[in-house]
């Protein structure tokens, strides 16, 4: 299932971000594609925003993760691959993390790691237009993934 948004400023790309963090229960799996500078930490933001965060969300690239806690209990882990050519430790850290049923993980640079991903993930891909705007496809592998997809298409 896939589904296509277009954003126009940072705003908007944090708007779309709540809007799906607001459907993000726990045990959901994000990965985020897209260039740099194409507004992956952005839509994070907008993501901790709609699960209630109120803490900064910083970009994990340096320190390769950061975990913030939701006030309903919930934890969103962010990492950042980018660096890294062999995830290495952070390989058994993401699996945990990911297998946690309070966890929202989302993941930038994902390629390094993909081979313990679950089925069932969110993909974001952000694709920077000519004229600054981002296109978006929002795709499911599994029933999590869709039901946000479904949820955010309405």
């Amino acid at each position: 299932m896939t589904h296509e948004v277009v954003v126009q400023t940072a705003d908007e790309l944090i708007a779309l971000g709540e809007r799906i963090g607001t459907r993000l229960t726990g045990g959901e799996t994000i990965e985020l594609i897209g260039d740099i500078g194409a507004g992956k930490t952005t839509l994070t933001k907008g993501l901790a925003h709609g699960m209630g965060i109120v803490e900064e969300v910083q970009s994990p690239t340096f320190t390769l993760s950061r975990v913030y806690d939701a006030p309903n209990g919930c934890r969103l882990a962010h990492y950042d691959f980018y660096r890294l050519n062999d995830a290495g430790i952070m390989r058994a850290e993401l699996t945990e993390a990911m297998q946690d049923v309070r966890m929202v993980t989302v993941i930038e640079w994902a390629t390094v790691v993909d081979d313990v991903l679950p089925n069932d993930v969110l993909q974001i891909t952000i694709h920077v237009q000519v004229d600054d705007t981002r296109r978006l496809e929002l795709s499911a592998g599994g029933d999590s993934g869709k039901r946000i997809v479904q949820e955010v298409a309405k």
